[in-house]
């Protein structure tokens, strides 16, 4: 393991302290060792819960993807499939397979591997800078980030109750309207979840690894917007939960150490899973990226 790892490992828990240390060690876990040519390892933060965070597998597949491109190549989508629960207490190893290497495109496939068997895979489309016809949908009108508590600060009162919102996190996160921990409890259940989000702290500068913090942040509240719409809750209520697959579309060049807003609905559920959308929009109005996942979601 090498020493990033080691200090990503350790680091990024419950016990660790928010803003830019949490931040590094986001950067250190998305640091993968490479082992051979197209193999790469992760690892997952020491104090972990039950299953790999998905966000993370995504990010860190990502990150194996583009170790295989040329810089000059932006990724502007990939497509996600969570096969088995990862177990956080040994490490990940990604094996990366190059599918092609075209004149404008680049395409790889990833696969996540513990016990010997597949736990995540992904496919990934890098393409060189072209210019070309452009528009975009504009941006929600919403109150600005600094004008909005933070993540703790809305769920004081809650401790206890949804405990994993006391934990530091690389990511701030603040609420634009209520929370559905508070939504649950009136009679306003819209299928819709707003939130402003930005790496909590400085990132250096790869465009890579603003795509893949960004990845990390899209598993964060996106399915919150399906149970909302039916009053229920994590923690607070009997749900049993997990990301099924995942697609992100990237538009346009960001930075995830600046305020976004993600935007994100659900148009439907049935059969005990649940589909949710949803849209990146930069602090200037500009659409950045757009998600869609389905998620396994049994009330019991």
């Amino acid at each position: 393991m090498t020493e990033l790892a080691r200090e990503a490992a350790s680091g990024l828990d419950a016990g660790s302290g928010g803003g830019q240390a949490m931040l590094d060690r986001l950067v250190a876990l998305l640091d993968l060792e490479k082992i051979e040519e197209n193999i790469f390892r992760g690892v997952s933060p020491a104090h972990s819960p039950v299953r790999v965070f998905g966000g993370q597998v995504a990010g860190q597949a990502l990150v194996a993807a583009g170790r295989t491109v040329p810089e000059e190549r932006r990724v502007h989508s990939l497509h996600a499939y969570f096969i088995r629960g990862g177990d956080p207490s040994v490490p990940i190893v990604y094996e990366v397979d190059r599918i092609r290497d075209g004149r404008s495109f680049t395409t790889r496939r990833v696969v996540a591997i513990q016990h010997g068997k597949a736990i995540f895979s992904l496919s990934a489309s890098f393409q060189k800078d072209e210019p070309g016809i452009e528009h975009a949908e504009e941006m929600p009108d919403v109150p600005r980030p600094d004008s909005l508590p933070t993540l703790m600060e809305r769920a004081e009162g809650y401790f206890g109750r949804i405990g994993h919102h006391d934990r530091p996190r690389p990511i701030d996160l603040r609420y634009v309207n209520d929370p559905p921990w508070v939504t649950r409890d009136s009679g306003d259940r819209p299928a819709r979840n707003q939130v402003w989000m930005r790496a909590d702290g400085v990132l250096p500068d790869q465009q890579l690894l603003h795509v893949c913090v960004l990845t990390y942040a899209s598993d964060m509240t996106l399915l919150d917007s399906v149970l909302a719409r039916h009053g229920v809750y994590w923690d607070l209520d009997k749900v049993l939960g997990a990301s099924l697959d995942h697609a992100l579309w990237f538009h346009r060049p960001f930075r995830a150490d600046e305020w976004f807003l993600y935007d994100s609905a659900s148009p439907t559920a049935s059969g005990a899973r649940g589909l949710a959308t949803g849209r990146f929009f930069a602090e200037d109005g500009t659409l950045i990226a757009t998600v869609v996942q389905e998620g396994l979601l049994r009330i019991v």
